[in-house]
């Protein structure tokens, strides 16, 4: 969908195996990505096509509440949900793992926020095309600030830095009811690490991704400068200087399906 190239200048900073990238909206990107992004949201609780068959067999109307009704309708949910919206877009467009599952599908409540890692990005690579994650933790808030930053750090290195077990394997479970055949061998691939858990640290990659309103926080460097060696780490800021007002007309606009 390439929103992010579009939608906003970036900043990419390398040192070995620690990224630091910074993203700040363009003059006019938000234009540019919105019908785009709407669609991404809408995607995330739903799958598209079948949102289009609500419409077909029930209208524009009904279709929309049902829609919402998988929707947060707090601000704090909106916001968390944002988070791991933006970076599983961005961890598909930038990075080119898969994040295979749209978690916020499942959720038990649309206000409460979901257990377990925020989004898991798989895939092979390497040499001998071996099984490769990145997990991830995604915070959205309004002023970005060190306590949030060390929060994320701290779940992203529980479990000795891997993936949580049930996290991949919820993540395995819905790959192996697909139909498609790559699906199923991912999500074999991924049952078998929670079981045999043989990927070494340095194929669990981690990225700590943040949207706030206050642009990168001097701790997201701080952290990203303690982090550990042994695998990469990605610590990524998107500033979205009306973050409120953001949040709340993106969501607005992905619940009303409206008939055009």
């Amino acid at each position: 969908m390439d929103l992010y190239i579009r939608w906003c200048d970036a900043n990419k900073a390398r040192k070995k195996r620690k990224y630091y990238w910074t993203y700040v909206e363009k003059d006019g990107g938000r234009e540019e990505i919105w019908d785009n992004l709407i669609e991404a949201i809408r995607s995330h609780y739903d799958r598209l096509e079948r949102i289009a068959e609500d419409v077909d067999r029930l209208g524009y109307k009904v279709a929309s509440t049902i829609l919402s009704e998988a929707m947060p309708q707090t601000k704090k949910g909106r916001s968390g949900d944002l988070g791991e919206i933006l970076a599983t877009e961005l961890v598909e467009e930038e990075i080119g793992l898969r994040v295979p599952v749209r978690r916020l599908r499942y959720k038990d409540g649309r206000n409460m926020a979901m257990r377990g890692d925020d989004f898991i990005g798989a895939g092979y690579g390497g040499k001998e095309e071996k099984l490769w994650l990145l997990k991830g933790e995604a915070k959205s808030n309004k002023v970005l600030g060190k306590a949030t930053v060390n929060g994320a750090r701290k779940v992203l290195n529980r479990d000795s830095g891997r993936c949580t077990p049930d996290s991949l394997l919820f993540v395995a479970n819905r790959l192996l009811e697909s139909s498609d055949p790559k699906d199923n061998e991912l999500g074999r691939s991924l049952r078998d690490e929670v079981g045999v858990k043989s990927l070494r640290a340095d194929r669990i990659d981690h990225m700590l991704f943040t949207v706030s309103g206050n642009g990168p926080h001097a701790s997201l460097k701080t952290d990203l400068e303690a982090a550990s060696t042994d695998r990469d780490q990605y610590v990524v800021n998107i500033h979205v200087k009306d973050h409120q007002d953001f949040i709340a007309a993106i969501f607005e606009e992905a619940e009303e399906l409206g008939d055009d």
